[in-house]
């Protein structure tokens, strides 16, 4: 697929000037211009950030009532259920808010719906349990912002429910006890773009503060809040970038047990990354309730006993190979049934694994590059996930038609959603429909993002270190993408690996040559040949083998 390159405009001026501020060079100056970094103060504050920086947590809507229902629960000793949405933001959610609770208590419980009996968010079966049960207060992670029905149910039963959640709400608001969440329309606080787990950590460092505790109590769990950063791909700057900062510190000096059982059985590298966490990591967390039941990572990371954990690890691994096989299989079988003349896909099929559509969804744009939704469907009840292309805002898609659903929410590029079977060929006809009125040519083209164009010779040690600093890296704060102009390979260009799927190149410069690789662009050796003129897109990495390191290139693509 031909990706449209787009080099990122920027005030030189601005550039020259920050760059003599800081006495760096301007290729620096101008990676911090573009990612809004204009001054020295603001500079200091990116590269060396506090978590005294951390927002007031008061400045929440309703973080007072919130922490006076769980100040009376505590006193009158009333029970509370710990509520989360079964993927890897609100699993971490709930590991994190249950761990701190009960220190304060011990009438807790965690719940974790069943991805496949409860469905998405919260659900009426949760309900009965905690009234079952005796519980007065549901804290809900990662979810209930759109849980109206739910609520008014609980509430029926007497029985109070905190929301902390980071989705964007509908207009009618759930009439729970008290909801935290940055996007409510008349929310003060500063920062909007909070994960599911972050908001809940929010509650934590306002109890800490409330009731007088040491932070540190809050921030021992920096380590789950950095996970769920990395795997709800929320922007790395502000109050995340902090965050994910000294939560990545935790990760790689002090991880909780669960954490750490996680890092051994998953990843060779010994300096953890936001791609460890985002490939590495989160996938395992996931695979728990995709395959079998989310709650078992929640058991993994509430564990303390090490050996405990390796056990719980070992059989989240044998879940994370099921899904494997079954992410492979499904996505052969939904680009089957494709049909290539319409500008969305909404593919479904009653023999396909609930626990694996999201991913298949993602693969399929990467194939097709539309809006695309897949379903599975139970008990004439078809069950899904959305995902999107290049700035088209698939939840306002499925929004508008919206009368056709049972319950759909999510984000801009995801969204989860349900529908009576009777009701699918109208949706797609509707979706479809509404994709054509919305979509223009720019989002059916996959852009490549380029900070600036450098020359092979600008790249050197000393730029690597200083791009290193940059991290973490995630939306808003990507690893700096360059282009090269009219550069060439040194005559040995190969592909490699399986099906010799991968381009490995040597580009030459003025200086020594540079190695390069290309993951997926085995394909484009044709290009590279007979010493022709290339232009390339690539990020710097540094690659170690045996011991010895040196700078590589990875290209991301060749014109």
């Amino acid at each position: 697929m031909i990706k449209n390159w787009v080099i990122k405009e920027i005030d030189e001026d601005i550039v020259v000037k920050l760059a003599k501020d800081l006495n760096v060079s301007e290729i620096i100056a101008h990676l911090l211009v573009l990612r809004g970094i204009n001054s020295f103060d603001q500079a200091k504050k990116f590269f060396r950030p506090k978590l005294s920086d951390l927002h007031d947590p008061f400045l929440m809507k309703n973080m007072f009532s919130a922490i006076q229902r769980i100040d009376e629960a505590i006193n009158n000793k009333e029970k509370i259920l710990v509520y989360g949405d079964y993927d890897v933001d609100g699993t971490t959610a709930v590991s994190m808010m249950y761990q701190f609770l009960n220190t304060q208590t011990s009438q807790i419980e965690y719940y974790i719906p069943c991805r496949y009996k409860e469905g998405y968010g919260i659900s009426f079966e949760g309900i009965d349990y905690a009234y079952n049960n005796s519980f007065s207060l549901i804290i809900a992670l990662d979810c209930g912002i759109r849980a109206n029905k739910q609520i008014d149910y609980a509430n029926n039963k007497r029985i109070d429910f905190i929301i902390c959640d980071h989705h964007t709400p509908s207009n009618q608001i759930p009439s729970a006890h008290s909801i935290l969440n940055p996007k409510q329309v008349d929310c003060q606080y500063p920062y909007k773009d909070l994960s599911g787990c972050g908001v809940g950590f929010k509650l934590i460092q306002a109890y800490c503060l409330q009731k007088k505790l040491p932070l540190e109590e809050a921030y021992i769990f920096l380590d789950l809040l950095t996970i769920s950063i990395g795997a709800d791909i929320v922007p790395i700057d502000g109050e995340n970038r902090v965050l994910a900062f000294y939560g990545l510190q935790k990760i790689n000096s002090n991880p909780s047990v669960g954490v750490k059982a996680l890092i051994t059985h998953a990843l060779k590298s010994k300096d953890i990354k936001m791609s460890d966490i985002i490939f590495g990591i989160s996938p395992r967390i996931n695979a728990a309730g995709r395959i079998d039941q989310a709650k078992k990572a929640v058991d993994l990371l509430v564990e303390q006993d090490y050996i405990k954990a390796n056990l719980f690890v070992d059989a989240i691994e044998k879940n994370n190979e099921t899904r494997k096989e079954l992410d492979k299989k499904i996505t052969i079988e939904a680009s089957a049934k494709v049909d290539n003349n319409k500008k969305s896909i909404v593919v479904y099929s009653n023999k396909w694994h609930k626990g694996v559509v999201g991913i298949v969804a993602s693969r399929i744009v990467e194939k097709f590059y539309k809006p695309t939704i897949v379903l599975v469907e139970q008990d004439g009840i078809l069950v899904g996930s959305a995902r999107s292309v290049n700035k088209f805002d698939v939840y306002q898609a499925i929004n508008k038609c919206s009368s056709l659903l049972e319950k759909f929410g999510g984000h801009k590029y995801a969204a989860g959603l349900s529908l009576k079977k009777e009701n699918i060929n109208l949706f797609i006809n509707a979706f479809e429909d509404t994709v054509c009125s919305m979509i223009q040519p720019h989002h059916l083209q996959p852009n490549l993002y380029i900070d600036m164009q450098i020359k092979p010779t600008n790249i050197n040690q000393k730029l690597f270190r200083i791009i290193q600093q940059f991290a973490p890296f995630g939306p808003t704060n990507m690893n700096p993408t360059f282009t090269s102009k009219k550069v060439f390979d040194s005559g040995n260009a190969k592909q490699v690996g399986q099906d010799k799927a991968h381009l490995k190149l040597e580009i030459i410069t003025d200086e020594k040559p540079i190695s390069a690789i290309g993951f997926g662009l085995g394909s484009k050796i044709e290009k590279t040949l007979n010493k022709k003129e290339i232009d390339i897109c690539y990020s710097v990495e540094e690659n170690e083998w045996n011991g010895n390191k040196k700078i590589q290139l990875l290209i991301k693509d060749i014109k």
